[in-house]
């Protein structure tokens, strides 16, 4: 699934990318833009958009790692998750909307899914968004052996009775430098694929930042070169929050209408 940004005049107007890290000191952030050709919602999410349809809480479980936990972050609330919750509340004020940071530091696939009883369905999450397959790809791990693991998880969430949104890696030197990356991109892609649900694909959102933006690493990486800072989490917070927003608001045309209905008005 590839996500687009609705309604991204209203979003942007809501919500100024005013983030604390730059690339130096007293440097203003680069803007955050929309990016509508990579992140556009091939799938819907029906579950997410009934919740929010009939005013009642949503909660999204945020599983992964350490860019999920918010490693290079200045704080937990810089972290994407808690930028993410935000960004929906802009959306939808009435609705209580809750987003769980369920990301532990160096954890692979397979562990994530040792954990899933309590991190993901103890939670009854209408939305689970699962970063995975970075530190397979750091530690050179057979690339073939995550692919079962990430349907299967894909499999246990569904039968939450939640959506799910798959997130790739970040663009990143330590990420780019090794070949098994694109294999994992190209997994994570076609599992969405075959499994009908959404990918975010934050490696082409973060490459097109220093390809054709032409913003330094050192301005929404960590000084690790790995890990993303508070401005790229609440810039990726923003987008993910728009494509939300219109996977669910086209979900079918009695909802959607219902949706656009419960969003603030434009400026």
């Amino acid at each position: 699934m590839m996500f687009t940004i609705g309604r991204s005049a209203a979003f942007a107007a809501a919500l100024c990318c005013v983030f604390a890290s730059a690339a130096s000191a007293g440097d203003a952030p680069p803007p955050c833009r929309a990016q509508s050709d990579l992140t556009r919602p091939a799938y819907q999410l029906p579950h997410t958009a009934q919740r929010l349809m009939n005013r009642e809480p949503l909660t999204i479980v945020a599983l992964g790692s350490s860019s999920t936990a918010g490693a290079g972050a200045s704080s937990p609330d810089a972290a994407y998750p808690s930028r993410l919750a935000a960004a929906l509340k802009e959306h939808f004020p009435s609705n209580a909307i809750t987003v769980l940071n369920r990301g532990v530091n160096g954890e692979e696939a397979r562990e994530m899914l040792n954990r899933f009883e309590t991190s993901v369905a103890a939670e009854k999450p209408d939305l689970v968004l699962w970063q995975v397959g970075t530190n397979t790809v750091l530690r050179g791990k057979p690339i073939s052996e995550v692919a079962a693991l990430i349907h299967d998880g894909v499999t246990r969430i569904k039968a939450l009775g939640a959506d799910v949104i798959l997130i790739d890696a970040q663009f990143a030197p330590r990420v780019i430098a090794k070949p098994e990356n694109e294999q994992m991109l190209n997994l994570l892609a076609g599992a969405a694929k075959e499994t009908s649900v959404g990918l975010f694909p934050r490696f082409a959102v973060m490459r097109r930042w220093r390809e054709i933006q032409n913003i330094p690493f050192d301005a929404f990486l960590s000084p690790d070169g790995l890990h993303m800072n508070d401005w790229s989490y609440g810039c990726i917070a923003k987008l993910l929050g728009d494509a939300i927003v219109e996977a669910a608001t086209r979900s079918q045309p009695a909802v959607t209408a219902k949706l656009h209905a419960l969003l603030p008005p434009l400026p």
